[in-house]
């Protein structure tokens, strides 16, 4: 039971003070923030430290050909090539870590890969089935943006904002995926930015943190004026994002005085005692507005309105909160009520929304709310995110479930990472750099053997294995295959295909990226396609000139080029008894290339292809 209110807590600066306070223990050590071999450093020994008091050990460092293979996969969503191996393992600088992971964060595969990452989190959850057409275009903007660093906030705010054609703005991205609803708006903007589910508390107050029904709500009434509509007089169709404002002419007013009566006067032209769209169609104006009427109001499905059916309107539209300006939380105990007239607020600290702003002018001022350093939640949000994926756990776990009745491991090591993030302008590129420099990120996936413990090992001690996104699965089988994922082919129609496959991937191997990793789980149909897809067969081919081929060509000594394709697939040498089983194995087949190209077959189709250790 809590002491005081939850919304008093929420609002209290004492409140926030105590959330500043408690996390930020470690600022006694003096740390140049914008500097991220320093703060690399301070989040080893703040995580160490805290992992020593609990007595627990953790793992050495891996080894070059681990390491390049797992920040590879990371940064550039693709495994290594051979001679990035070689090259990276013959390399004697001591910098050579932190410099190869510079050049994948300056590379267009980086872009790629995150804003692929950032378009399953936006559209996994999409309402609105029709925005899945538009993927591509937010994938493509995203890119720009990550290519170009442009900082976390700007980015969120182009989205929270964004209005216009969705074939030609990205950033309409979240608004379309959720048909412009507010409640869904708001409880994704919640969610993807701050990591808080706020939509828990939609019927009632939120039952494991501080948040009310009302602050959901409240939260909520940024976006009622937020429109999708289709745009009929383009080829291919499309979809725009609108605001629909209280100036000028008023559809809210308008239903607040509208006189059914009058209204069958003046359009009933049959005396039927209904309106109907063909009614109306001389008045163009009218006509456009009288088809969201009968959206909302025609409840026999004849595509008219009666006198009934009119008369109920105003109420249908205010409980839906379409066709309205403002916006209304329902009444539970009556839902046919029109509900309670809410003001924008936003939750986390209270902050209203000016009065008498258009639509785009108040998710302005929510960007700002959610954007803002004085936020926790924002620049925390985005650090355990990126972390979790590229760590397999976050400080906090589900990653947007986060808020101030989570506990999170190793507190004091996420905040100094945001307060680090917040004073480098929200740099995306500087936060990546700095994760992967730190020894959390670089440990191995096992204790030594000499030093086991009894029990789960405490959060980032070892490696955590990680499933391979869909994209990361893709490129790396094209990086086998020796095409560049990105290559401009000559033939058309090879370019189609690859695209096809690619979709292919997307919807078979794809997973909403909020997921915790011990959650996910293959599928037979995954199975399937990478035991006989046409795909496969090509890859593993030891014919022609595929890598395989010029492997088998290359190198006459069994030994030899097993130990190429164990680097060209896994990124790494065999082990003894791998080495022994293949010999013995081509051995004893008549034909040497289709044992090749059934122990390729088995590399491809083995988890640690699919996975991150």
């Amino acid at each position: 039971m809590y002491l005081f209110s939850r919304k008093w807590l929420a609002a209290s600066p004492f409140f926030i003070l105590a959330i500043a306070v408690s996390s930020s223990a470690w600022a006694g050590a003096n740390i140049n923030l914008r500097n991220h071999v320093a703060v690399a450093r301070e989040v080893n020994q703040l995580i160490d430290q805290e992992l020593k008091e609990n007595g627990q050990s953790f793992a050495e460092v891996v080894s070059d050909e681990i390491f390049i293979r797992r920040v590879t996969l990371d940064l550039a969503g693709r495994i290594p090539s051979v001679s990035e191996l070689t090259l990276f393992g013959l390399d004697p600088d001591p910098q050579k870590r932190d410099k190869l992971i510079q050049k994948l964060i300056a590379s267009d595969d980086f872009s790629a890969n995150w804003s692929a990452y950032w378009r399953d989190v936006i559209y996994s959850r999409a309402t609105d089935t029709r925005s899945a057409r538009f993927q591509g275009v937010f994938e493509s903007w995203l890119k720009e943006k990550f290519a170009a660093n442009r900082p976390w906030d700007e980015i969120a705010t182009e989205i929270i904002t964004a209005t216009g054609d969705v074939q030609k703005n990205g950033a309409t991205a979240l608004m379309f995926a959720h048909q412009g609803d507010a409640k869904e708006i708001a409880a994704e903007v919640s969610r993807v930015f701050m990591g808080i589910q706020i939509q828990c508390a939609n019927c009632h107050d939120h039952p494991t943190d501080i948040w009310t029904r009302e602050q959901f709500h409240e939260l909520a009434a940024f976006f009622p004026r937020v429109r999708v509509r289709p745009l009929r007089d383009q080829t291919p169709r499309s979809f725009e994002v609108v605001s629909f404002n209280s100036s000028g002419r008023n559809p809210g007013n308008f239903l607040k005085n509208l006189n059914p009566q009058r209204m069958l006067r003046n359009f009933d032209s049959n005396n039927d005692g209904k309106i109907s769209r063909n009614e109306v169609k001389k008045n163009p104006q009218f006509a456009k507005f009288f088809n969201r009427m009968v959206r909302v109001a025609d409840q026999d499905g004849d595509k008219a309105l009666s006198a009934k059916e009119l008369k109920e309107l105003p109420k249908l539209a205010g409980n839906n909160n379409r066709g309205a300006a403002e916006y209304f939380m329902a009444d539970l105990e009556n839902p046919s009520a029109r509900g309670t007239l809410m003001q924008p607020v936003f939750f986390v600290n209270e902050s209203k929304a000016t009065e008498g702003l258009l639509d785009v002018e108040r998710r302005v001022q929510a960007a700002k709310y959610v954007t803002s350093a004085e936020n926790p939640w924002f620049a925390k949000a985005f650090v355990n995110r990126i972390w979790a994926e590229m760590l397999g756990q976050g400080f906090y776990s589900p990653v947007d479930d986060i808020g101030p009745l989570r506990d999170p491991d190793h507190e004091q090591a996420i905040t100094l990472l945001s307060e680090a993030f917040i004073a480098n302008n929200y740099d995306i590129k500087w936060l990546y750099r700095t994760i992967a420099n730190t020894s959390a990120y670089q440990r191995n996936g096992s204790m030594p053997s000499s030093d086991q413990q009894i029990g789960e090992p405490i959060a980032f001690a070892v490696a955590t294995p990680t499933r391979l996104r869909s994209e990361q699965i893709f490129a790396s089988l094209m990086e086998l295959s020796g095409i560049e994922q990105n290559q401009s082919n000559a033939v058309a129609g090879q370019r189609r295909n690859r695209n096809n496959t690619k979709r292919q991937f997307t919807t078979l191997f794809g997973y909403d990226p909020s997921t915790p990793q011990d959650d996910l789980m293959g599928t037979i149909p995954q199975s399937l396609f990478m035991m006989n897809s046409r795909v496969i067969e090509q890859l593993i081919s030891a014919r022609g000139t595929s890598p395989l081929a010029r492997i088998v060509q290359k190198y006459n000594d069994d030994q030899d080029a097993l130990h190429e394709l164990y680097l060209l697939v896994l990124s790494r040498d065999p082990s003894q008894n791998e080495l022994r089983t293949c010999q013995d194995y081509v051995k004893q087949t008549d034909d040497r290339n289709e044992a090749f190209e059934d122990i390729m077959w088995s590399l491809v189709n083995s988890s640690e292809f699919i996975s991150k250790r």
